[in-house]
């Protein structure tokens, strides 16, 4: 299939087999098992996962033991999108030699630092050479498996141990990267944007994007209780949040053209997003007020020429 028709599914066609499974070792309340999970049972058993360095390698695979129910492989922090790229190579070569009749799905999950920072040559070369496979970028904004520090995914002013707050900076001082507008720059098939939160539309994106013959890319938001310091119970209550003050909008572009899945027609003030996350505590001091200000103002921003790219207004 070359791919581009909706595939919806409804919460009755849900399998109900798991292909990642009880016993890891994530953190109570993990948005990234729960990205993980839903995009496998989007996918089905027939499918090969490339898993780079990270919460959901390191935490999933605790020797001599594993949580994964199809075929896996662990690879470096940077190079996901590179082994991904050697194994639908090899099912090419199997193929033409008739070794392989059934075409596997193949997905890399990255986290946001081995996506958006040392693993974004390997994804942009995979990308730019037409690899057919679905890239995942689950992101809690930071290197939470090695000790919460700032990734390029890290949101303005919010706090990890390489960007703390204090006398010195109010936390991290850079904007977030746009990562799909990074994927969308090499003119690949699909990318999207998705949120743990908005199951049915991140797991009928998961299914569209394994359709496409080529290379695709989901960046899919993955809200982490301890890196962003809310209770275990309120993951998906956060993920919503993210979206409903416009700070995470949800869109998908095929073939180059601009699509809004969720229009936030009355939009919640980036505040209530804010207040409910420990690392962004420092910012309700009347000192970082003009922090707030600054991201209300660039989130406003963003949407508009989200709206202007989507032809909507």
């Amino acid at each position: 299939m070359v791919g581009g028709e909706r595939i919806m599914v409804t919460l009755k066609e849900l399998p109900l087999e798991d292909y990642i499974v009880s016993g890891h070792r994530m953190c109570a309340g993990c948005g990234s098992a729960i990205a993980a999970r839903m995009a496998l049972k989007a996918a089905g058993p027939n499918t090969i996962v490339v898993n780079a360095t990270g919460c959901l390698e390191v935490a999933t695979t605790i020797y001599p033991y594993t949580s994964w129910r199809v075929p896996w492989i662990h690879v470096a922090f940077e190079n996901a999108a590179a082994v991904a790229s050697g194994i639908e190579v090899a099912i090419k070569v199997l193929t033409r030699k008739n070794l392989m009749k059934q075409q596997p799905n193949i997905i890399a999950f990255g986290g946001d630092g081995g996506t958006f920072d040392i693993g974004i040559q390997a994804l942009s070369g995979a990308l730019e050479r037409g690899h057919r496979f679905l890239y995942i970028c689950y992101d809690n904004e930071a290197y939470m498996n090695t000790g919460i520090q700032r990734s390029s995914a890290t949101p303005l002013g919010a706090a990890t141990t390489t960007s703390p707050s204090g006398r010195v900076i109010p936390g991290k001082k850079e904007w977030k990267k746009d990562l799909i507008g990074i994927a969308v720059a090499h003119s690949i098939p699909y990318a999207a944007t998705a949120c743990i939160s908005y199951w049915s539309d991140y797991i009928n994106k998961v299914k569209k994007a394994l359709n496409f013959n080529g290379p695709t890319v989901i960046h899919v938001l993955s809200p982490c209780q301890l890196g962003w310091r809310f209770d275990p119970s309120e993951t998906i209550k956060i993920g919503r949040l993210a979206v409903q003050t416009r700070i995470f909008p949800i869109y998908e572009v095929e073939y180059g053209k601009y699509k809004l899945n969720i229009n936030v027609t009355k939009p919640l003030p980036v505040i209530e997003y804010i207040k409910v996350q420990g690392r962004f505590r420092h910012l309700l001091e009347p000192q970082n007020s003009h922090i707030i200000k600054d991201i209300q103002e660039n989130v406003n921003l963003q949407w508009s020429r989200l709206l202007k790219l989507c032809s909507i207004g």
